[in-house]
């Protein structure tokens, strides 16, 4: 794919001034060229152009956000001019695999004031005598040379004035992760709630149908009740009227013998 159109697909849909990161690797370049970058990219702080057959940087346009350019695996040999003009704020460069032979080649990178940390694994460059102190001596602003201090001392992995690419970004990404985590947090203790509720009510319900069957029953039992009660009362009555009429009736049977006497 050329660098043209892997640059279109990149920007999805954004404008040139909302991209912070652009990754060109493997790309092809027009004549070992860059080609379709533009000084639009106003915001652009990663720029990843390794192994897209770069021989010169000549057409660079000014980026002046911009502190991470990955040049690695290249065919450049000079005319690093050019970043210091068009990339002035520069923390970290990475030339390592391209062709730089002579410390003089690597003279215009003193105009990069903010130059922290500079690569050239594999380049011929680094097979000097004296290589890193010769290099450390020209540029005196650098604090790593290929992930080493003055003192032999490894670059940290996360070194945030080294790198220092979205970085804010990365902070709003954590706040909106926060967010989100907060806001399901509140919908599932809501939620909690609401079961609680619901569980409540249920629990209301199945107590009041208890309490109405209860009631239901005693006032069966009741009704029950009375109606034994005036069974009974019948069958005093009965019996009471039953020995009146056995007692009128030996009363008789007296008297009639009294008269038959």
């Amino acid at each position: 794919m050329n660098m043209k159109r892997r640059i279109h697909l990149e920007l999805r849909n954004r404008t040139p001034a909302a991209v912070r990161e652009l990754v060109l690797d493997n790309c092809k370049s027009n004549d070992g060229k860059i080609e379709g970058l533009t000084a639009e990219f106003v915001n652009l702080q990663f720029l990843g152009l390794i192994n897209v057959g770069l021989i010169s940087v000549s057409n660079l346009p000014k980026l002046p956000k911009l502190k991470k350019p990955e040049l690695s695996d290249n065919r450049i040999c000079g005319g690093l001019d050019m970043l210091a003009e068009k990339l002035p704020n520069l923390t970290h460069l990475s030339l390592s695999g391209n062709k730089l032979k002579d410390i003089s080649t690597l003279e215009p990178l003193k105009k990069l004031e903010c130059l922290k940390s500079l690569d050239l694994f594999n380049c011929e460059v680094t097979n000097m005598n004296d290589y890193r102190e010769s290099v450390f001596k020209l540029l005196p602003q650098l604090t790593y040379l290929d992930g080493y201090d003055r003192e032999d001392r490894e670059a940290p992995d996360s070194d945030a004035e080294v790198d220092g690419v979205d970085e804010e970004g990365d902070d709003e990404e954590g706040e909106d992760e926060d967010k989100e985590e907060d806001e399901e947090g509140e919908e599932e203790e809501f939620d909690d709630e609401e079961d609680d509720d619901e569980d409540e009510d249920a629990e209301g319900e199945e107590d009041e149908d208890e309490v109405s069957g209860e009631e239901e029953e005693f006032g069966q039992d009741g009704e029950v009740d009375e109606d034994d009660e005036d069974e009974d009362e019948d069958e005093d009555e009965d019996e009471e009227e039953e020995e009146s009429g056995k007692g009128e009736k030996r009363k008789r049977e007296t008297d009639d013998e009294g008269e038959d006497d």
